[in-house]
């Protein structure tokens, strides 16, 4: 927790005990169903809520906005952005459906109002967002074709819709063919050498209906 109060001072008590909720709640559920490799479980808070959050030092969600996690696992980063941003609607999908139910269980259990989660393809989902979230699920190219259609038309923030992406390594040839990704080195906003090569990709998409 000293972690990520030393990056996000400004928790307020529900906040800080949803957060310190999910340490003892992953322990619990992993030995059960195994979401996060034995070796991460111990840096949580590191390599799972921290990273996730990477995403909000990119972009302040606003209330009422529409935000959905492909490929969520475990609940990442769903469950620690919606933590953060009360107000926004969060919508999880995995194919795995074990997973989903280890993120359900945890969010009922620290009281999440804003999430749904539901085991599900992408391709399939019939709803529109202002941004799509996820974790390294897949190359970016397929990624997008597996969310395409799904951005919402009505733009509510400084970034353009579309998708943040968090990725770690060199990725100037997988986002070669697009013209208007950003690239957030985490490192700027992170001291810890976990973060030395990982990002936020950016990439903003049209609405097409």
């Amino acid at each position: 927790m000293e972690l990520l109060l030393k990056y996000f001072p400004n928790l307020s008590e529900k906040q800080i005990k949803q957060f310190e909720a999910l340490y003892p709640l992953y322990i619990d559920w992993n030995a059960k169903i195994n979401v996060i490799s034995r070796k991460d479980i111990e840096e949580l808070y590191l390599r799972h809520v921290l990273h996730s959050l990477g995403i909000a030092k990119v972009i302040t969600f606003n209330a009422n906005a529409k935000v959905m996690d492909v490929g969520t696992g475990g609940g990442f980063p769903g469950i620690p952005l919606a933590i953060l941003f009360p107000e926004t609607q969060f919508y999880l999908i995995d194919v795995i459906a074990k997973k989903i139910k280890v993120v359900n269980e945890i969010a009922t259990a620290i009281g999440l109002q804003n999430l749904k989660a539901e085991q599900k393809r992408a391709e399939l989902v019939t709803e529109k967002f202002d941004f799509i979230v996820s974790r390294a699920v897949t190359n970016m190219p397929d990624f997008v074709k597996w969310i395409k259609g799904k951005i919402a038309k009505e733009q509510n923030h400084e970034l353009a819709n579309g998708i943040l992406y968090l990725k770690g390594g060199d990725l100037t040839e997988e986002l070669s063919i697009y013209k208007k990704t950003t690239q957030y080195n985490l490192a700027d906003f992170f001291t810890e050498d976990f973060f030395e090569t990982k990002k936020v990709v950016h990439l903003p998409l049209k609405y097409k209906s």
